[in-house]
């Protein structure tokens, strides 16, 4: 299993001839730097006989630069009200396509910093690194001779200091997105989840991240049966069967901060009983993309390695299959924190195999430094709804509200361009949520879908609340606990097409690299 990047160096040298062309993403030849004067005047000469360059991306033939050639991938604006730093990974993304599709195998990425955002050339470098990912089966299945798109993707900086932390920086960050896409987008075969624990074990071998993986199913119905009511009918098959991946990493140091994830792993999702019918079953082997995320921000941390930082992990990986022993709408569980939770749409089966999970690290909350808990998870279709593709959704509890920490994560995922939406968890969220009848003390769920549930993303958040016991530690308590959940339905990529890796950049940025930014 090769789980390495694709590999990055880095020149100050824009005519090295180890490369085999360049790509250029900047705004246009005025925006150059007298570092790069040497690209203005092909591009104005270009310029004097097609009016639209800058509209899309062009290759030029430059004698003298590697390979004699030069894409141009035009940020386009940059100054107005709606711009943001993803304009440098898109053109960087349409700029790397353009270098496949004329041959090269060395190019070499040109991205000057830029006044407004001085992280643009790390951007521009993860998003080349997005366009050369090369899928996990198409790695294990030798469909090509190499298991990377290019020998080698350069990155120029004008010195050496910006150069070997750009490289440093890109590597490690991409090597969390590339564990985040192998789970997250690979088949529900490939990735069920024996698979998952199979690849994390081999992934964390000899380094600072610690694994455990729970397979007995009579442990995960004494432990997590919520979990467990949804693992039912998959566990008949042995290589469906439910894992718990727990994960921990703790850095140098006091310990100053303990974060707390849980994400949700379903390896496919069929509804189960309240099938997705109509033709919208396919593209849900996606619906691991919170695990996976929690994956990938673990093998962050195995690389950067932060000090005073630790982190809890544990990823739910269930497949909610349908069949005879499948868990059904009206069934009445009881959550680890002692809920009656009645069924209402085996469809929102999500917040079932995360809430005790959540309940469990609510536990071991109250002894560990400065606690922060967090549900990651693909978990609605209002998200998209609500937000549009390609934004994540932040909600705070109201410990983690008043610490600001929905504030704190949008404004670094602005840094780097993993960009998120806040929305807030209201007393409606929780009414919704309440006992129908005197059987149960919480209802999982109406039977609508969640896009046409009013407030459809937000009550999930007040179920896990509910549910986990999270509400006994809200404001008002004498142990409050700061919670939030991540709804990236919207943000986890596309169908067809390869996971983002979102929200780990964000997290990255937040956590990480908050004073190397």
């Amino acid at each position: 299993m090769c789980t390495s990047i694709q590999p990055v160096e880095w020149t100050a040298d824009l005519k090295n001839q180890n490369f085999d062309g360049i790509v250029l993403v900047t705004r246009s030849c005025d925006t150059l730097p007298s570092d790069l004067e040497c690209l203005k005047a092909p591009m104005q000469d270009y310029s004097s006989v097609d009016s639209g360059l800058g509209e899309e991306v062009v290759i030029l033939k430059v004698p003298g630069l590697p390979g004699n050639r030069l894409v141009f991938a035009s940020t386009g604006p940059l100054g107005r009200d709606y711009d943001d730093v993803r304009r440098f990974s898109d053109a960087a993304v349409s700029g790397i396509k353009r270098a496949l599709k004329a041959g090269m195998q060395r190019p070499l990425l040109v991205c000057p910093p830029h006044k407004d955002y001085k992280n643009s050339s790390l951007v521009a470098a993860l998003g080349a690194l997005h366009a050369l990912y090369m899928p996990l089966e198409v790695r294990e299945w030798k469909v090509k001779p190499s298991d990377y798109k290019v020998c080698v993707l350069g990155l120029w900086a004008a010195q050496e200091a910006q150069g070997r932390r750009l490289v440093e920086l890109a590597e490690a960050l991409e090597s969390g997105r590339l564990a985040c896409r192998d789970i997250g987008g690979s088949d529900p075969e490939r990735m069920a989840a024996p698979r998952v624990a199979d690849y994390v074990q081999e992934l964390f071998k000899d380094s600072p991240v610690t694994v455990e993986v729970v397979s007995n199913v009579k442990v995960l119905e004494k432990e997590y049966p919520c979990l467990a009511a949804v693992n039912r009918c998959a566990d008949c098959v042995p290589r469906h069967q439910a894992r718990v991946i727990k994960l921990q990493y703790c850095g140098e140091g006091p310990v100053q901060k303990t974060l707390m994830l849980v994400g949700k792993g379903i390896t496919y999702d069929t509804g189960g009983a309240d099938i997705k019918a109509g033709g919208f079953m396919a593209g849900m082997h996606r619906d691991k993309c919170g695990a996976a995320a929690v994956t990938g921000f673990f093998q962050i941390l195995a690389k950067l390695k932060p000090k005073h930082l630790k982190v809890v992990g544990a990823m739910a990986m269930v497949r909610n299959s349908v069949g005879a022993d499948c868990y059904v709408a009206d069934e009445l569980v009881v959550s680890r924190a002692g809920r009656r939770v009645r069924v209402g749409n085996t469809d929102a089966e999500g917040r079932m195999v995360m809430v005790d999970l959540l309940c469990e690290m609510k536990e071991k909350a109250v002894q560990e430094t400065s606690p922060e808990l967090f549900t990651i998870a693909t978990l609605t279709g209002h998200a998209i709804r609500a937000m549009g593709p390609d934004y994540s959704i932040i909600m705070d509890n109201g410990p983690a509200h008043r610490n600001n920490n929905a504030a704190r994560w949008q404004k670094a995922g602005e840094v780097l361009g993993d960009v998120f939406e806040v929305s807030s968890i209201r007393r409606e969220d929780y009414d919704f949520h309440k006992g129908k009848s005197e059987y149960e003390d919480i209802l999982q769920c109406n039977n609508l879908p969640s896009s046409a549930t009013p407030r459809g993303h937000q009550t999930p958040a007040a179920f896990l609340i509910m549910a986990a016991g999270l509400d006994k530690h809200g404001v008002d308590s004498s142990t409050p606990l700061p919670y939030s959940h991540v709804d990236i339905a919207g943000s986890s990529g596309p169908f067809p097409g390869v996971p983002t890796g979102a929200p780990i950049l964000a997290m990255a940025t937040n956590y990480i690299l908050s004073d190397r930014l």
